[in-house]
């Protein structure tokens, strides 16, 4: 952190520090036990199964300390934000989905496609399951939108990169979205852990790049 960073920069710089490693913390805690919880198969099973068994905890953790972060990095990005395109809506956004994460992991998914071991292939939908699957869609609903509201300030502020970064960013996650939502397994869950990873490789650039704007 830059020794003539104002205090109240310093403060912006700390929550962007969050949003920049909300990411890979919860990347690498899911894929870790995605590889070696019993019975846990990464091509069939979406991350949110782990939250059950008996090291079901580790996720459900998971989700609601890499919310926590998120919602730290939305609030740094809405102090770093200047004002124009986006500075409301690009943090509240992110900032719902932060929240979504953490009621991921309050409310638990249901057992299903076998695991953990000795689940039935299928379940009837629990009132905490249909709560995780409510919390799940409207953050990534807000999520996707917010890629676009920050497309557009990017690409208004002659950022190419960023702005086509978060273009294709807010594409992919919503086709990975839409094609587990439909029930699909297989390929489709495994599009949709690279679309889980590019999204959150987004928000770890965006929050580095407001991270070194702030003075």
């Amino acid at each position: 952190m830059s020794a003539d960073c104002t205090p109240a920069g310093r403060i912006t710089k700390s929550l962007l520090g969050y949003g920049v490693v909300a990411g890979p913390f919860y990347a690498v805690v899911a894929l870790a036990q995605a590889l070696t919880r019993d019975g846990f198969d990464p091509s069939r099973h979406a991350w949110s199964l782990l939250s059950n068994g008996d090291l079901g905890w580790i996720q459900i953790a998971n989700f609601v300390l890499t919310g926590l972060m998120t919602i730290a990095g939305a609030y740094g990005l809405r102090r770093a934000l200047t004002p124009g395109h986006g500075r409301t809506w690009a943090p509240l956004l992110i900032g719902i989905y932060g929240v979504s994460l953490i009621g991921a992991g309050i409310f638990r998914a249901d057992p299903a496609q076998g695991f953990p071991v000795g689940a039935p292939d299928s379940t009837s939908i629990s009132w905490h399951g249909m709560m995780h699957l409510m919390a799940g869609g409207i953050g990534f609903l807000c999520l996707i939108a917010a890629c676009f509201v920050l497309a557009t300030r990017f690409s208004r502020e002659g950022r190419g990169g960023l702005a086509w970064f978060s273009r294709i960013t807010g594409v992919a996650f919503f086709a990975g979205f839409a094609g587990i939502a439909s029930g699909s397994q297989g390929p489709t869950t495994l599009a949709f852990v690279t679309a889980v990873l590019l999204v959150w490789a987004w928000f770890t650039t965006v929050c580095r790049h407001f991270y070194r704007t702030v003075r």
